[in-house]
């Protein structure tokens, strides 16, 4: 069974696709490979980032559905 990406692993292959690319020394059909990965890999952080949003958009409601306003803790908190 794959294991699942985590946003700073597709993060982390995305950079290395974007310096591959900017390097310009990948054949065309490799840079058309990779700028595909690198579009999917984007879209996949998209969404990733989407959910995590509606999760801090939720945990920031009231019981009664009205918004409460809170600070993000810190780690070190």
């Amino acid at each position: 069974m794959a294991k699942k990406s985590s946003f700073e692993d597709n993060i982390a292959r995305l950079e290395e696709i974007v310096n591959k690319l900017e390097k310009g020394d990948a054949q065309l059909s490799d840079s058309l490979t990779l700028f595909e990965e690198g579009t999917r890999l984007a879209a996949a952080c998209g969404k990733m980032l989407d959910q995590a949003e509606q999760q801090v958009v939720q945990l920031s409601k009231g019981s009664d559905g009205a918004p409460v306003e809170s600070g993000f803790l810190s780690e070190d908190e």
